[in-house]
C-alpha cells in the first residue's frame, strides 16, 4: 500500500496543474515519517529525478532537465522535508501533518529561490535575491496548497488503509471466538 501511494503521487506530476501545485515535497514529508534510514530521501529524489527525466523526453512544459545549479538547489528543497517527516512522525495532534506540510513548504520556497537567485536567473546582489523572492511570492501559494492536498491525501489514505486493516483484524478475531 505504501508503495502504491507513492507510485500513485508520482503519476500525478504528469496531470495537468498549476505550477508548483507537486506532490514532491508531500512525498517527502511521508517518507520522512514512514521509513527510516536513506530510503526515506530516495524516495522524493526518485519521484523528481525519474519524472524530470521523463518529462524531459516527452518534452512536458515544466518538466524536465534546466540549470543544475538551480536544480540542485530544488532537490536539496525536496529533501528537506524528510526530516520534517521524522519530526512530524515524534508528534501527536491532528494538525501535525498540516504543521509539517506548512513548514515543508516555507523550507522548499526558502532553498529553491535561493537556488534560482545562485545560478544567475537574478542580478548577484541583495536587490536581486529580493527581487527573486519577491517574484516567487505567487510561486509560494501554488506549493502551499499542493503541499497541503497532497499531504492530507497521503496521510489520509494511509491512515485510512491502516484502519481498515485494524477493523478487519478484530472482525476475523471476533468471528474466530463465536
Amino acid at each position: 500500500m505504501f508503495y502504491l501511494l507513492i507510485v500513485i503521487a508520482a503519476a500525478s506530476r504528469f496531470l495537468p496543474h498549476p505550477p508548483n501545485v507537486a506532490c514532491v515535497t508531500a512525498l517527502g514529508l511521508f517518507a520522512g515519517c514512514y521509513l527510516s534510514g536513506p530510503r526515506a530521501y530516495l524516495v522524493p529524489l526518485a519521484v523528481l529525478a525519474g519524472s524530470d527525466l521523463l518529462g524531459q523526453s516527452l518534452g512536458i512544459p515544466g518538466m524536465g532537465l534546466y540549470s543544475p545549479l538551480a536544480m540542485g538547489f530544488v532537490y536539496a528543497g525536496t529533501v528537506a522535508a524528510v526530516p520534517v517527516g521524522r519530526w512530524v512522525s515524534k508528534r501527536q495532534g491532528k494538525l501535525r501533518v498540516v504543521g509539517g506540510a506548512l513548514l515543508a513548504s516555507c523550507l522548499f520556497f526558502l532553498v529553491s529561490n535561493l537556488g534560482v537567485w545562485a545560478a544567475g536567473w537574478y542580478p548577484m546582489t541583495l536587490a536581486g535575491l529580493a527581487a527573486c523572492f519577491t517574484n516567487a511570492i505567487p510561486f509560494f501559494g501554488y506549493s502551499v496548497v499542493g503541499d497541503l492536498c497532497f499531504s492530507t491525501l497521503l496521510f489520509g489514505a494511509w491512515e485510512w488503509a491502516g484502519a481498515k486493516s485494524s477493523l478487519e483484524s478484530r472482525m476475523l478475531a471476533s468471528a474466530r471466538l463465536r
